[in-house]
């Protein structure tokens, strides 16, 4: 990419909040993403510091059409606050649906070299972005197992997002089906349970699986029981909301509402 290309793609990185409001207005709304479409290449990615928030300074590699909450330190707030309340030096997190790894980024700097970070994410081209942050960050005490977190051990089938629609393909599922449009995959998938005999064991997990939730967790059992980590989730639905506070609770947690559609769940 050009330098011309590079310095437009950074104005408008830093201006489209402000000018969101005005997509809303009837014509100009229509030329202002005409313009975008024209002068963003929807592949251009930069190089950023996080600007605010527990997570400022970080660097991380973004899309200028869809990455100004990240540029902004404004992704999931909440959830932001919650890991600056519960992990410490020392901890392991896991990350499970890490995509580009915002959360991934920010855990790292709050368990610190002595800590561990351990990052899930299914899509490989996702997989690799994810690398490149944490390496841009020299966090070498963060790995990324291109694995999707599952009820059990085995190969499933991914739904890729369309990139047109979500450039970081943020809303990639497990699904039982192949895709009519050949966006899907077969990837690893394994349960937490399995993972934990041979790894260091959660002592903070976020979760955003994009409606797997459930069977995440059904694979999760004896970690829950024995370990007892501090959970951030991520529900898809009333149904799964239900489902694992129900589950929470019977092992002992206490479970509140971060958001709209984020659970805390602390091991009473």
């Amino acid at each position: 990419m050009s330098s011309a290309n590079i310095r437009v793609a950074s104005v408008f990185l830093r201006y489209a909040s402000p000018l969101a409001s005005l997509r809303q207005v009837p014509v100009l709304g229509e030329v202002l993403r005409f313009t975008s479409r024209k002068l963003l290449n929807k592949d251009v990615r930069l190089w950023e510091q996080i600007q605010y928030g527990p997570a400022a300074g970080l660097w991380i590699r973004i899309n200028p059409r869809t990455g100004q909450e990240a540029f902004l330190g404004k992704c999931e707030p909440l959830v932001q606050r919650a890991l600056a309340d519960y992990l410490r030096p020392g901890m392991t997190f896991y990350d499970l649906g890490a995509n580009i790894g915002f959360f991934s980024l920010l855990a790292a700097r709050l368990v610190g070299p002595q800590g561990r970070v351990i990052s899930m994410e299914p899509d490989p081209e996702i997989a690799a972005r994810l690398r490149e942050n944490l390496a841009q960050n020299q966090f070498g005490w963060a790995d990324v197992e291109q694995k999707a977190a599952w009820s059990s051990t085995a190969s499933v089938t991914f739904s890729r997002c369309d990139a047109s629609a979500s450039p970081d393909r943020g809303l990639g599922r497990v699904t039982t089906a192949q895709s009519p449009t050949g966006a899907s995959l077969t990837v690893e998938a394994i349960s937490l349970d399995d993972f934990c005999s041979s790894h260091p064991q959660p002592d903070c997990i976020k979760c955003d699986v994009e409606g797997a939730e459930v069977e995440v967790f059904r694979g999760a059992r004896n970690l829950l029981h024995r370990r007892h980590p501090v959970i951030i989730c991520e529900m898809h639905s009333q149904a799964n909301l239900a489902h694992l506070c129900r589950q929470f609770v019977d092992l002992h947690y206490d479970c509140s509402t971060l958001d709209h559609n984020h659970v805390l769940a602390v091991p009473i």
